[in-house]
């Protein structure tokens, strides 16, 4: 008979900040109807389980800390939730490598190109390298200035970090994204006078002339 494992028992798993395991001695507890009422955890615990809810520590820093009664199935689904969101917000930067070889033809380097500004667009980084092959080693010039180009070619779309630089038999440059500058609103035209200003009113005829006087009779 092959003797049984001597595993340690499992520890049974513990709420932390949940009813009893607040350790505060008072808090600000608030409840479903919007009451909130500084008072001993005790007291808050057992009003809240009344309640058929539980006493949640949700501002542990404050002072005094600040408890909800909520059912902690909820709460727990409610945090989880919010911090997927959160997380599906955020947006991880990206190296995109794209190789050249020093006599790279123009058609492979704008297909390259094309390709450096939608990962730029996208928020992500790129590094440019060219590789040296063989007797290519000899001509580093020739790598440095097509990476002088991609950087030019690219100034609309990322900012260059240094210069090239030779790692082994491999040149390359690393472009960062151009931060998105958010341009001020075009103030709104004023409305021209005419449009706003009353129509002159016309200004009346002038008098017609008087009549000469009649000759005086004899």
């Amino acid at each position: 008979m092959i003797p049984g494992r001597n595993f340690p028992p499992r520890k049974p798993s513990r709420r932390e900040n949940v009813n009893e395991t607040i350790r505060a001695r008072e808090v600000r507890a608030v409840f479903p109807d919007g009451v909130s009422e500084i008072m001993p955890t005790p007291a808050a615990i057992k009003k809240a389980q009344e309640l058929g809810l539980d006493l949640v520590l949700v501002s542990p820093t404050a002072v005094p800390p600040v408890a909800k009664a909520i059912d902690y199935g909820q709460y727990q689904y409610e945090l989880k939730k919010k911090q997927h969101d959160a997380k599906k917000k955020q947006h991880v930067v990206q190296v995109k490598e794209l190789k050249f070889r020093p006599n790279t033809d123009d058609h492979d380097y704008d297909f390259k190109k094309n390709h450096a500004i939608r990962f730029l667009q996208e928020g992500n980084r790129v590094k440019a390298v060219v590789q040296f092959r063989g007797r290519e080693i000899a001509h580093t010039d020739l790598g440095r200035k097509l990476l002088t180009r991609f950087a030019e070619d690219l100034t609309q779309f990322g900012v260059v970090d240094g210069s090239a630089r030779m790692e082994g038999r491999n040149a390359h440059i690393l472009i960062s994204p151009v931060k998105a500058v958010v341009k001020p609103a075009a103030p709104k035209p004023e409305k021209e006078k005419q449009q706003s200003a009353k129509p002159a009113e016309a200004a009346p005829p002038p008098p017609p002339p008087a009549a000469p006087p009649e000759p005086a009779q004899a």
